[in-house]
């Protein structure tokens, strides 16, 4: 759901309209942290998200709560902002002073770069206590101990599972491991007379929805990098386990009758999510599809668990992958003090994060959040919650090459599920290569 690129400038004043008494605006000789603003100070702030409709209006509802701190503020939060629109307006000299990004993949990408700016000189200066945060969520907003991001909330990725279609199959238990996924999946997959496919069980097709390598791979215990610090698929038993698994369900079906399958499916974000429409009967994905399916299918009763692992580490059930919207200063940020200040406000405020999300579904970001009572965790939503409160979970990889290195694992996972590829193993070395050829050439 959520992947990106995060990337001197001019500070410009169609950016941000600020007051002569607003404190913290932008310098190119300050070598400290910007100052926060007075507490009586009038200034806008310019947000960019990729927030939109029922998201957007509640992220900025819970944004209007800064009032509490600075009564005079005005956000100003622009919606369907992506990574390349960011990107755009910081090489522009024409950046929002706070930006929000959906995804972690080029997280290394925007602290290298200097897209985004370094925030350790503030957590040291306020005397922030990072340990609210897990260590997961602290590892996708940091590169090579550049700490250019915070989170806002996070998300956590499990089963779903059409709880009718499950019980009319016989099914009492939704899979703990991989043979057992593959064993229900071929279960619940029903036929149309002439062969094609109607209800598939379990769709194994990447990239596809949420079907993407770094939600995958903690599942199967898959190293990305070996001890030397280059590209390790090849040596990593997780991925070759991975790739097995895709195959095998993939032969199962066809590739042909799955490819026809999934030409009619409908777009991830619409109401004709092919959950929605019980066309598939189970997948993985994160939390926040509990709100959708209730928004946009209400009619579906479904379960959720943590995603099945490979029977080689079963005794990993209950990890996944954990990622998230992130915050950052862009270089050029007219305003970064008071941008540092709603980061923290949005951050480590419990009240807030409470707020966001028990209107967004997405899992909170800190431990005291997690336990507030004032969370409301549903059956289905739970399972997330716990799954963050367990300290099992993985954060995404981290490179200097942005999202670069999970192409790469795509493009070879779509020759791979089309039978195009002779050697797996093989195959693996050469995506390793191309990993390392594209690290070696960004100089980082």
């Amino acid at each position: 759901m959520r992947l990106t690129s995060r990337a001197a400038l001019l500070c410009v004043a169609a950016a941000v309209s600020l007051t002569a008494c607003a404190a913290g605006a932008s310098r190119s000789d300050r070598t400290g942290p910007a100052e926060a603003p007075a507490k009586d100070a009038a200034f806008t702030l310019t947000v960019w998200s990729n927030y939109s409709d029922r998201e957007l209006a509640a992220v900025t509802e819970a944004m209007e709560t800064f009032r509490e701190i600075y009564p005079d503020v005005t956000i100003e939060h622009q919606g369907s902002q992506d990574d390349d629109k960011i990107t755009a307006g910081i090489r522009s000299g024409n950046p929002p002073d706070l930006a929000l990004s959906f995804t972690t993949d080029n997280i290394g990408q925007f602290c290298s770069s200097g897209a985004f700016q370094e925030l350790k000189p503030y957590l040291e200066r306020d005397r922030v206590d990072l340990s609210q945060i897990s260590e997961a969520v602290r590892s996708y907003t940091e590169f090579k101990g550049n700490r250019c991001a915070m989170p806002m909330l996070t998300d956590v990725n499990g089963l779903y599972y059409n709880a009718a279609m499950v019980e009319a199959a016989g099914i009492s238990a939704p899979p703990r491991t991989t043979s057992e996924l593959l064993e229900q999946a071929k279960k619940l997959t029903r036929r149309a007379p002439d062969g094609s496919l109607e209800v598939v069980g379990f769709l194994p097709s990447m990239p596809y929805y949420q079907n993407r390598p770094q939600i995958w791979a903690p599942n199967f215990g898959a190293d990305w990098f070996g001890p030397d610090g280059r590209s390790g698929l090849a040596d990593s038993p997780g991925w070759q386990e991975m790739f097995r698994f895709q195959k095998e369900l993939v032969d199962f079906y066809g590739h042909d009758a799955l490819e026809r399958f999934r030409a009619g499916l409908g777009q991830e974000y619409s109401p004709d999510h092919a959950f929605h429409q019980g066309k598939i009967a189970m997948m993985v994905d994160g939390e926040f599809r509990t709100a959708f399916i209730k928004a946009q299918a209400p009619q579906v009763r479904f379960g959720t668990a943590p995603f099945p692992v490979a029977d080689s580490v079963a005794d990993t059930y209950g990890t996944g992958l954990t990622s998230g919207t992130i915050m950052g200063i862009p270089k050029g940020s007219k305003n970064p003090g008071a941008a540092w200040e709603l980061i923290k406000y949005l951050s480590l405020d419990t009240d807030v994060i409470v707020q966001m999300s028990n209107a967004i579904k997405n899992v909170p970001n800190t431990r005291a959040a997690l336990e507030d009572p004032r969370l409301e965790v549903d059956e289905q939503f739970r399972t997330f919650v716990d799954m963050a409160r367990s300290d099992d979970l993985e954060g995404s990889p981290v490179t200097p090459i942005g999202d670069a290195h999970l192409k790469v694992v795509s493009d070879f996972a779509t020759s791979w599920q089309a039978g195009q590829v002779p050697d797996l193993v093989e195959g693996l070395r050469a995506v390793d290569r191309q990993i390392d050829d594209q690290i070696a050439k960004s100089g980082k």
